[in-house]
């Protein structure tokens, strides 16, 4: 689109994100521009000042609102996503212990996801819920949520991913997309190794299948698996809360 900038269509969930006063009001307008924030909030010398809450949404808001989007399937439950992170985020940050920040994100970002999941099943063990329609992956192509992904991402790679279980899901996406290692997902999920390792190769096994029609015959990166890409940027409101819209 003409005279839009890369990211641009960021993010709308980040749009209302500060410092909530309290459990239930957790979002209102910022028009504070934060000043950049370290990725890791306990790594700064002595003396100097944590960042602020505002740096923390500022500084990985895009990030979160990137993997929770290819977890998710769709614009509106990665909004969602990344809302209830910072949300954890900010009530847990006080007890954050130094380590990598980025790492603890995707953590929470990660079990808030499963966490979310788990809840749907059961809701679509029912066969005439309503919910169904809204379980990330179950909506088709033709649906509003689907529009944000044509100039945003491949297509048939997101329906590979969605049609994965929750699980596999989240390991081959913090592997193939996040660059994580085995090890850090093992960390990230609370899972062994070899449990990490068993899902990823079922998953890579899975899409293969799924992207098969692709490209026949010829061979993809990273063990078969597509380049699944970095997803979409994180919403719009990223950048009009820096003010830069």
């Amino acid at each position: 689109m003409r005279g839009r900038r890369p990211g641009d269509e960021s993010a709308g969930a980040v749009a209302v994100l500060r410092a909530p006063t309290s459990d239930t009001d957790a979002t209102a307008d910022r028009t504070t521009d934060a000043p950049h924030a370290p990725v890791d909030p306990a790594a700064r010398r002595p003396g100097e000042a944590p960042p602020t809450w505002e740096a923390i949404v500022t500084e990985h808001s895009a990030r979160v609102y990137r993997l929770a989007y290819r977890l998710t399937g769709n614009r509106y439950d990665a909004e969602d996503l990344t809302q209830e992170t910072f949300i954890r985020v900010f009530r847990s940050l006080s007890s954050y212990q130094p380590g990598t920040f980025e790492g603890w994100l995707h953590r929470i970002t990660t079990n808030l996801f499963l966490d979310q999941a788990r809840r749907r099943r059961r809701i679509r063990m029912d066969p005439l819920g309503e919910d169904a329609g809204d379980v990330p992956g179950a909506a088709g192509l033709g649906t509003p949520e689907r529009g944000f992904e044509h100039a945003n991402l491949d297509q048939d790679v997101q329906r590979a991913l969605d049609a994965l279980s929750p699980e596999y899901r989240a390991a081959v996406v913090l592997c193939d997309i996040e660059g994580l290692s085995y090890e850090e997902i093992a960390v990230t999920l609370g899972i062994k190794l070899g449990t990490v390792r068993s899902r990823i190769h079922r998953a890579r096994a899975q899409l293969r299948e799924s992207l098969a029609h692709r490209a026949p015959g010829v061979p993809s990166p990273r063990d078969g698996v597509p380049d699944l890409g970095s997803g979409p940027a994180a919403p719009r409101s990223v950048h009009a809360a820096r003010g830069g819209a």
